[in-house]
C-alpha cells in the first residue's frame, strides 16, 4: 500500500526591497558611485526647496508620495542657511532636516542632508558644528548623504572652497567613518574640471558636486563634468532643473534629454529643483498644492510631469 503524502504549503508574499535594502552602504571607487554588492549605481530623486521659504513640504506625508508614487531613490533636503535660514533660527530650520531625513529613513531611500548656502566658507564654524551632530545622530544610517557647500561663487577652489572643505569632512569623518560626502564645486557648482586638477585627499567616499539647468547650461558645462570624470572624481548632480539658470523660463526638453542621457551614461546620480509650489518654471507643483495630498496629474507643472516621468523609469528605481 502506497502513501501519498500531500503538502500544503502557505503562499509566501515578499514585500518589494527598499532602495536601501537593495543597495546598502553606498562607496566611490574612481569616478563611480558602487552599491555593497559592489555593482555601479544611481538613484534619481527630487530636492526640496529651500527650507525657510518651502518648508510646508518638509514632512512624511509629502516625502511617501515621492517614494511610492514618484518611485524616488534619493531626496534633498536644502536647509537654508542664510536669507532667514539655519543663522537666524538653527532650531528651527534644523527640525525640519530631521524630520526629512527621518523620514527618508523610514522609506528606505538615500537622503541628502545638504547646507544650502552660497557662502559657507564664511560660515565654517556653524557648519562643522551642523554636520557633527547630523553625523551622530544620523551616520549610522546608510541612507545619509552629506553636501557641505551647495553652491560656492566663482571663488578661489585653492584657498577658500577646498581648506573649507577639508575642515568640515574631517569633522564628519571622526564621527562617520563611510557615508558619502557631496563636494560643493566652484562657479556655482559647475567647475569640476577645476576641482579634479586638485581633488581633496586623504578622505574616502568622496563625491563632486554638478549644478546645472538645461535650458542655459549646453555642451560647456557638460565637457566640464567630462573633464572632471575623465580624471578619475565621482560626480553628484545634487541639483539640477529644465529650465533656465534663474528657475524660470522655457523648459527645455530638447537639453534636458541630452543632460539625463549623459548621465546615465556615466552613473550619475541626480535631484531635480525643486519640489516646490513657487510660481516659476523650475517648481514640480502648480501654486497652492498640499503637502499632504496625493497630487493629481493636474497638480504638475510642465517641469513636475517630465521630471516625474524620468525618475519612475531611473533604471536604478525600477
Amino acid at each position: 500500500m502506497s502513501c501519498v503524502i500531500i503538502a500544503l504549503i502557505a503562499p509566501v508574499f515578499l514585500s518589494a526591497q527598499s532602495e536601501v535594502e537593495k543597495h546598502g552602504q553606498l562607496r566611490v571607487e574612481g569616478n563611480r558611485v558602487l552599491d555593497q554588492h559592489g555593482q555601479q549605481v544611481s538613484f534619481a530623486g527630487m530636492s526640496l526647496f529651500w527650507s525657510q521659504w518651502g518648508g510646508q513640504y518638509y514632512n512624511p506625508a509629502v516625502i511617501k508620495t515621492l517614494v511610492d508614487e514618484w518611485k524616488c531613490g534619493v531626496i534633498r533636503a536644502a536647509m537654508a542657511i542664510e536669507m532667514g535660514g539655519y543663522l537666524t533660527d538653527p532650531d528651527r530650520e534644523k527640525a525640519k532636516i530631521k524630520t526629512a531625513v527621518e523620514s527618508c529613513i523610514a522609506e528606505g531611500i538615500y537622503v541628502i542632508i545638504d547646507w544650502h548656502d552660497h557662502h559657507a566658507h564664511q560660515h565654517q564654524e556653524q557648519a562643522i558644528s551642523f554636520f557633527t551632530e547630523m553625523a551622530r545622530e544620523y551616520g549610522k544610517y546608510p541612507n545619509v548623504i552629506y553636501e557641505i557647500y551647495n553652491e560656492p561663487e566663482r571663488i578661489s577652489w585653492k584657498d577658500l572652497v577646498k581648506p573649507y572643505s577639508e575642515a568640515v569632512i574631517a569633522a564628519i569623518r571622526n564621527i562617520d567613518p563611510d557615508n558619502l560626502i557631496i563636494v560643493g564645486t566652484t562657479s556655482w557648482s559647475q567647475d569640476l574640471d577645476v576641482a579634479a586638477k586638485d581633488p581633496i585627499k586623504g578622505f574616502d567616499n568622496l563625491v563632486y558636486s554638478l549644478h546645472f539647468y538645461a535650458a542655459s547650461h549646453k555642451d560647456e558645462y557638460m565637457r566640464k563634468a567630462q573633464t572632471g570624470l575623465d580624471k578619475g572624481i565621482a560626480i553628484f548632480a545634487s541639483e539640477w532643473g529644465c529650465c533656465e539658470y534663474t528657475g524660470d523660463g522655457f523648459i527645455d526638453e530638447v537639453s534636458t534629454a541630452k543632460w539625463t542621457d549623459f548621465m546615465k551614461k556615466n552613473g550619475i546620480s541626480w535631484c531635480n529643483w525643486s519640489l516646490n509650489d513657487r510660481k516659476e518654471s523650475a517648481s514640480a507643483l502648480k501654486p497652492g498644492t498640499k503637502p499632504d495630498d496625493k497630487w493629481t496629474e493636474d497638480d504638475l507643472t510642465p517641469s513636475g510631469k517630465l521630471i516625474r516621468k524620468y525618475i519612475i523609469e531611473w533604471t536604478g528605481n525600477k
